[in-house]
C-alpha cells in the first residue's frame, strides 16, 4: 500500500487548483499545513500506523459497499494468509471508534453504531446527489462514506486526528481500486484532511452542505463555531449541526464544572430551543431539530476493537439516566438549517 502521506492529496490538490473552483484559497494553504502536520511533526505512534497501512496485501477483484451499514471492501480471491495480514494490519490500528467496517473477513466492530445516526438522520438530508460536503471531526470517515455512497460529488472531511487518518486511508485505498456499488474501479473523490476547523479558510462559501456531528460541546465559544461552519457554505447550503443536548426551555444550557461524562473538554450543553436560537443568531435559517435521541450503552460501547472505558463506565451504576458525575445522560439533538 501507498505510505507516502502528502501524496495522498495529490488529486484533491488538483481538483482545487481548477480554475474557478472555490476552494482554489484553501488549495494555496493546504500543502504547507499538511507538510507541517504529516512531516514537520508528526505523531508519535505516526510511523507504527502508516507500518500497519503498508502491511496491508495488494488484493485482486476488489468490491466495495458503501451504501449500506457496514461500509465494506470483499473478495472472492484474498487468501488465508492475506487475510491473516489484514487483521494484523487492522488490529495495528486498534481503538477504531466509528464505524462498523468489514475488511474481508475481518469485521470491525467499533465502539459507536454510527450507522445508527445515519439511520436516523438520512431522510432529513438534502438529497446528497452531485454535492460538494464538508464534515467537520469526521472521525475515522463512516459517515463520509455513507454521504459519498449517497451520491455526494465530492467529500471532504477534517479531524486532527492522524489515527483517523490511517484508518480511512486504509479502507480507501482498497475503495479505490474496487467495484464500488458495481461501478468499475475509479477515484474515489473522498479525503480526509488531519486538520482543524481553524485550519479551513473563513467564508469559503463553497460547500453544499457542511457536517458537525459531535463537535459543538468540545468548543468554549459555541456560537463562533456555527458562525465557523456556516461560512464554508455556499447561499442555500445546508448545515447539519449534532450535539449534546439538554432538556429545559429557551436560554437554559448546562456548563459543567468539571468533567461531563469523564470528558474534560465539554463546555455548553443547551436545550433545543437554545440550540436554535443560537443557529439563528449566527445567521442561519429555519433551524429544526429532526433528531433526538439518549445515548444508549448498546450505541456506544467498548468492544475488542475499543478496549478502552466507553459510555457505560461513563454513566452513573446505580442510574444511566445521570453521568458519573451526576448529570443529564447523554442526550444528542440533530439540527438542521439553511445558509
Amino acid at each position: 500500500m501507498n505510505t507516502d502521506l502528502l501524496s495522498w492529496f495529490d488529486d484533491l490538490l488538483t481538483e482545487m487548483r481548477e480554475p474557478g473552483n472555490k476552494l482554489g484559497r484553501w488549495a494555496e494553504v493546504l500543502p504547507d499545513q499538511l507538510n507541517q502536520i504529516l512531516k514537520e511533526k508528526p505523531h508519535g505512534d505516526q510511523q507504527r500506523w502508516t507500518d500497519a497501512v503498508a502491511m496491508l496485501p495488494e488484493v485482486e477483484n476488489l468490491k466495495a459497499d458503501i451504501q449500506t451499514g457496514r461500509i465494506e471492501i470483499s473478495s472472492d480471491d484474498i487468501s488465508a494468509e492475506q487475510e491473516e495480514q489484514v487483521l494484523a494490519a487492522a488490529k495495528g490500528l486498534i481503538p477504531w471508534r466509528k464505524g462498523p467496517f468489514q475488511f474481508f473477513d475481518t469485521h470491525i466492530d467499533t465502539e459507536w453504531r454510527s450507522d445508527w445516526k445515519w439511520d436516523r438522520i438520512a431522510s432529513h438530508l438534502a438529497p446528497m446527489k452531485d454535492r460538494l460536503v464538508l464534515d467537520v471531526g469526521c472521525g475515522s470517515g463512516y459517515h463520509m462514506w455513507r454521504m459519498l455512497g449517497d451520491g455526494a460529488y465530492r467529500v471532504i472531511g477534517v479531524d486532527p486526528s492522524r489515527l483517523f487518518l490511517m484508518q480511512f486511508q486504509a479502507f480507501k485505498q482498497y475503495a479505490e481500486k474496487a467495484s464500488v456499488n458495481g461501478k468499475p474501479p475509479q477515484k474515489q473523490n473522498i479525503d480526509l484532511l488531519p486538520l482543524r476547523m481553524e485550519d479551513v479558510p473563513r467564508n469559503l462559501q463553497a460547500f453544499d452542505t457542511t457536517f458537525s456531528m459531535g463537535v459543538l460541546y468540545h468548543r468554549k465559544s459555541p456560537i463562533e463555531h456555527i458562525q465557523e461552519l456556516k461560512s464554508t457554505l455556499k447561499p442555500g447550503g445546508q448545515l447539519v449541526l449534532e450535539t449534546l443536548v439538554i432538556e429545559g426551555e429557551l436560554g437554559e444550557a448546562l456548563m459543567p464544572e468539571d468533567r461531563y461524562a469523564q470528558m474534560r473538554n465539554v463546555w455548553f450543553l443547551p436545550s433545543c430551543e437554545t440550540l436554535k436560537l443560537w443557529v439563528r443568531r449566527a445567521g442561519l435559517k429555519n433551524p429544526r431539530i429532526v433528531d433526538l435521541n439518549q445515548t444508549t450503552i448498546e450505541e456506544q460501547r467498548a468492544t475488542d476493537w475499543m478496549l478502552y472505558n466507553s459510555l457505560e463506565d461513563f454513566l452513573d451504576p446505580n442510574d444511566h439516566g445521570k453521568t458519573i458525575e451526576g448529570y443529564p445522560a447523554p442526550l444528542r439533538a440533530t439540527l438542521i438549517a439553511e445558509a
